[in-house]
């Protein structure tokens, strides 16, 4: 049981919250930048360019150890042991985040890790460089993924309850215009690639894995610098079990709340299905 005086400092920094303007129309707009920036990988490499890349460049038959997958299925477990990763580590992460108060600290490493890890995809040329395209794509959508969780923590913070359909709607207007905007771009100078001086298609594609990364990160630092700031101080000795503990609190509380526990499960169960029919259209349809 934690005493007062070790909740004393995020009571202050609850409070300090709860002075926050909410339904300020510069920090709704701030916040919805984030969309822009981060939906840029979702459109551009988990959907359009990516996975037909991967499967242009790699063997059919990908051998691994003594293991033999196709490259499509190798692909699709790159994306499950990424939703794997997420979901063993996030819960716990939030907990912590709710503890010490530091949203924008771990919206700021994950956003950093998934743009880090766009530009890395340039490198993946080939089946000589399969594991920095495996390691690369993995880790953008572990980026994307757990950003995401703490990124929507801010809404009930910059919002009052009746506004949180129209503040989300507009972080989701916000990504869908940004990412169009940039797979646009995309598009043009892979398929027109002559016009900036470009020969290899394949460059052209990869290019395109930059402009992801730089456009997630730069457009990114508008949040980080509009959004309500953390709670001051290090985090404690104690902070990962002090983050299981946050995660039993809500436990037990689903323990009372059977219709919201099964709508999570089935939530948890519909996002894995649906994130990868996104990353995977060009399997399902060929």
């Amino acid at each position: 049981m934690q005493s007062w005086i070790e909740r004393f400092p995020l009571f202050i920094f609850d409070f300090m919250l709860a002075q926050v303007t909410k339904d300020d129309k510069k920090m709704i707009n701030s916040w919805a930048m984030f969309d822009w920036a981060n939906s840029s990988y979702s459109l551009v490499i988990s959907s359009a360019i990516f996975p037909a890349y991967f499967l242009s460049v790699t063997s059919s038959t990908i051998h691994i150890g003594k293991s033999s997958f196709t490259n499509s299925s190798y692909f699709s477990y790159i994306i499950s042991v990424a939703y794997i990763l997420v979901a063993l580590g996030l819960p716990v992460l939030s907990g912590i985040a709710d503890y010490s108060g530091k949203r924008l600290y771990f919206l700021r490493i994950f956003t950093w890790i998934g743009s880090l890890a766009c530009l890395c995809l340039f490198f993946f040329t080939g089946m000589e460089t399969l594991w920095i395209g495996t390691l690369g794509f993995m880790f953008a959508s572990i980026g994307f993924t757990a950003s995401l969780v703490f990124y929507n923590s801010f809404l009930p913070v910059i919002s009052t309850k009746d506004n949180y359909d129209k503040t989300s709607a507009r972080g989701f207007a916000y990504g869908y215009v940004g990412s169009v905007i940039l797979l646009i771009v995309n598009l043009v100078v892979i398929q027109n690639k002559e016009w900036f001086g470009i020969r290899d298609t394949g460059f052209a594609v990869r290019l395109a894995f930059v402009m992801v990364g730089l456009w997630w990160i730069l457009f990114a630092q508008i949040p980080f610098k509009k959004l309500p700031a953390d709670m001051e101080g290090k985090f404690g000795t104690k902070i990962l079990s002090k983050g299981y503990q946050e995660l039993l609190k809500v436990w037990h509380k689903l323990n009372h709340q059977q219709d919201l526990k099964l709508f999570l499960i089935s939530f948890f169960f519909y996002s894995a299905g649906h994130g990868d029919r996104i990353c995977t259209p060009l399997f399902f349809d060929s």
